[in-house]
């Protein structure tokens, strides 16, 4: 396999395009210094440990090439197409890869979608955002033999909305049961129409189902009657592929299409008792699929009232050096919690230990959390606040975690225990002179106070918030919501891909891309 070997010496040309980059789109010039170091030796055969050895198929382009190329269409956030294009006509990329004069493309759209895919594959995007901390090493601005071997770590998220689109119930329906009829018409070589017509489906050949039902929408008896209608013409269709297609229903790609439609019946429907039938599903389903495309995207909020459809982004970032270490995707309807151990993960690939982890409440109850305190490591995180209205909060009542009692503001004390509800002696609250301003609970009921699972480590979070260091402690964590602001308006507000595997590896360009800055603007 041919190694990418571009020269190391600075030609009179790119002398000139490097004094054009020195305000602008500085990182070309910084990729162009440094390409050497980051795909060295050892990394392209990294690289090329990717593909076969037994000499068939085509010749590839330099493995170290097209992960610069997936750098720098990351970097101006440009697709396969415009890519190859800027290959030829963009002078700074020619220079970043080696090429400048060239009038042929340095590689096709196929084989950058292929390498994309092969470095997906191997897990090696993971390698080239380690790749950025390796070079970072060797940096002098950055003095590793002063940091220690354990990392202080920051923690956080951001939403990032799909690529897929959003329907609503008849819509996702109707889109799903389009699916499996072109991929039924595309097997027996027939014209959709055919299809919809033999299957007793003609709904799912109209450009819009809710133009071919022509209802009042608003009208809560018409609607049931559409829902009832697709419904009845989806069963119908799947009747008939069952019938028609037995085989092939039995493998991709209809079998993928006809599980997308029957996973989406059954999440968004439901038996209707009173007029026959099914209805609209009352309350949503766990885990409901929002998007036929993309079939691991889901509902999720970033607080009560914002509510987003996709993914969320998770990064580590190392406090002492700026760099970002690790990255995670998850579905946007699951825990912050959740990314934690695929962060640890990451961070331990490259041999470091977390010392200190800086996170929010969202990953407070991660096994990460119990690791780290575990193995004498430190956890800074706002602690929850216990709210009462006007009477008194949890925060009133002396704790002895000691002792393992609880002390209400009138002097009762009762035994607790970690992960339970503690109720105070009823009669006692009954005759309690503070009674009015500690509980509304009726007569006979004692004042109840949560003792959460982990209360141990909030009680030290509530004192360290109470100092003025602590309070600059827990400050420290904005550094890793200033490098989710780079990345967030890097990728911008909507997913490139669709799944959290693609979207891991642009979350891992991203960060890597956002590293060489930092190396670059340190190195300045």
């Amino acid at each position: 396999m041919e190694r990418w070997r571009p020269s190391a010496a600075v030609t009179r040309q790119e002398q000139f395009i490097l004094k054009r980059l020195e305000k602008r789109r500085k990182l070309f010039a910084f990729l162009r210094r440094h390409r050497h170091e980051i795909f060295d030796d050892a990394f392209q055969a990294e690289l090329e440990s990717m593909y076969r050895d037994t000499g068939a198929g085509k010749e590839p382009v330099p493995p170290a090439l097209l992960a610069m190329a997936l750098v720098l269409q990351g970097y101006l956030g440009m697709s396969d197409f415009d890519a190859v294009e800027a290959s030829v006509f963009d002078a700074r990329w020619q220079m970043v890869l080696g090429r400048l004069g060239e009038t042929e493309p340095a590689f096709s759209q196929g084989a950058l979608q292929a390498f994309r895919e092969r470095l997906i594959a191997n897990d090696m995007d993971r390698r080239l955002l380690e790749r950025t901390i390796e070079l970072a090493r060797a940096t002098s601005e950055f003095d590793w033999k002063k940091l220690p071997k354990t990392l202080r770590v920051a923690i956080d998220s951001s939403p990032l909305e799909g690529a897929g689109r959003v329907e609503d119930t008849i819509n996702l329906l109707a889109h799903a049961g389009r699916k499996v009829v072109e991929c039924a018409a595309g097997l027996l070589d027939w014209p959709v129409e055919r299809v919809c017509r033999e299957a007793r489906a003609p709904l799912l050949a109209e450009s819009s189902v809710k133009k071919a039902l022509d209802l009042d929408w608003s009208d809560p008896a018409q609607k049931a009657s559409a829902v009832k209608s697709l419904a009845f013409q989806l069963e119908n269709l799947k009747d008939w592929i069952g019938a028609q297609l037995a085989a092939e229903k039995k493998k991709p790609p209809l079998k993928d299409e006809i599980e997308t439609l029957a996973q989406l019946m059954s999440q968004d429907l439901e038996p209707d008792p009173g007029g026959g039938g099914v209805k609209i599903r009352e309350g949503v389903a766990a885990d409901r699929r929002v998007s036929v495309e993309d079939r691991e995207m889901r509902h999720g909020r970033k607080s009560k009232s914002k509510r987003f459809n996709g993914y969320k982004r998770h990064i580590a970032t190392d406090l002492d050096s700026d760099l970002i270490i690790a990255g995670a995707i998850t579905p946007a309807n699951r825990p912050e919690e959740e990314a934690a151990p695929e962060l640890k993960r990451d961070i331990e690939l490259q041999g470091r230990g977390i010392a200190e982890l800086n996170i929010d409440r969202g990953y407070i109850a991660s096994p990460l959390v119990d690791e780290i305190l575990g193995a004498g490591g430190e956890v800074i995180c706002k602690p929850w606040v216990a709210r009462n209205g006007k009477s008194f909060a949890k925060g009133d009542f002396k704790l002895n975690l000691r002792d393992l009692t609880i002390t209400c503001p009138a002097g009762e004390t009762e035994r607790i225990e970690f992960g339970s509800v503690v109720e105070f002696d009823p009669e006692a609250c009954d005759h309690c002179r503070l009674r009015a301003n500690c509980t509304a609970a009726s007569a006979g009921s004692g004042r109840t106070v949560a003792i959460a699972e982990n209360e141990r480590l909030q009680h030290k979070l509530r004192k360290l918030q109470k100092t003025r260091t602590g309070r600059a402690r827990l400050r420290e964590r904005v550094a890793v919501e200033h490098r989710l602001a780079h990345l967030a308006r890097r990728q911008g507000r909507r997913a490139r891909y669709r799944g959290v595997r693609k979207n891991l590896f642009d979350l891992r360009r991203a960060c890597a891309i956002q590293n060489f800055e930092t190396i670059q603007r340190k190195a300045a």
